[in-house]
């Protein structure tokens, strides 16, 4: 059957600077194989299929899939499902966010003008990460150990490392890999994602990278909201940063997304992002 479809970029106001979400917005009836087929075929890096909730606080229920598999939960398809979901009519149960209800369970999405923002879902893993592994990560970004100011478990999905370098630099020189000549595949195993401070005056105020692993390569996401919410539960409870915040990522992909960090009292930190639609029309699925 036809149904309707739209294909967005998110974290960004310029149609194709930002990461691109395939959203078939009435996924009713599909089996969970044919929803990664298609997921597969569109070949981006998540593509969502929106259903009506089973939660009775839920405005809709999406499912994440990667050409991979499905996710519990992933940022920027939170956002450009919200997006496309509004922009095809839907009307929210609550005047102030959109709930929306995923493997990960309820995510509330904010409304700030034409962005949109996302509530941090808690870290499912946190905490040092263990020294073998460690030494594997520094070796697949190809860094000096002296160069890495941090490490941590920075799970809230996917499984997440993160890797705080000396500055912003360090972090766009990164040249990764997951095959080294000496030790062979290292970290094949592992999301990694890679922040760094820009200087004082700069349009952003830290730069991310984001990896992960496919067969014995690592790829680059252009730009990663679940990362970028794990990295300031992390550097903002060490005091590393203060909100509100920019984050900066898919540069070297000649991206120019943008991320903005905000908390509110309660310590809620919040992710947000302008979304645009390049493309809208029907999918026969």
């Amino acid at each position: 059957m036809r149904r309707p479809f739209q294909q967005v970029d998110v974290f960004t106001d310029r149609p194709y600077f930002g990461n691109a979400l395939a959203v078939v917005l009435d996924g009713t009836g599909l089996s969970t194989d044919e929803m990664a087929r298609f997921a597969r075929w569109t070949n981006l890096s998540e593509t969502t299929f929106l259903l009506p909730p089973r939660h009775a606080e839920a405005d809709y229920l999406v499912r994440i899939f990667t050409p991979a598999g499905e996710l519990p939960f992933a940022g920027h398809p939170t956002l450009g499902s919200c997006h496309a979901w509004l922009l095809a009519g839907g009307m929210p149960k609550h005047t102030d966010v959109v709930v929306q209800e995923c493997g990960a369970g309820l995510v509330q999405v904010r409304r700030f003008g034409h962005s949109l923002a996302f509530a941090a879902p808690p870290l499912l893993r946190s905490g040092p990460v263990e020294p073998e592994l460690a030494a594997e990560v520094v070796r697949a970004l190809g860094v000096e150990p002296a160069q890495v100011v941090d490490m941590t478990w920075a799970d809230n999905g996917p499984g997440w490392v993160a890797v705080e370098l000396g500055d912003a630099e360090q972090v766009l020189a990164l040249e990764p890999h997951f095959v080294d000549q000496k030790v062979g595949v290292v970290a094949p195993h592992l999301d990694l994602g890679v922040v760094g401070r820009h200087a004082e005056g700069a349009q952003a105020d830290f730069e991310v990278r984001a990896f992960f692993p496919v067969g014995r390569e690592l790829r680059e996401d252009p730009v990663t909201g679940s990362l970028n919410a794990s990295i300031a539960q992390w550097l903002l409870g060490k005091g590393r940063a203060r909100a509100p915040y920019t984050v900066r990522q898919g540069t070297v992909l000649g991206r120019d997304g943008r991320v903005t960090i905000t908390a509110d009292a309660d310590g809620t930190i919040w992710v947000g992002g302008d979304v645009v639609t390049c493309v809208s029309g029907e999918v026969e699925l």
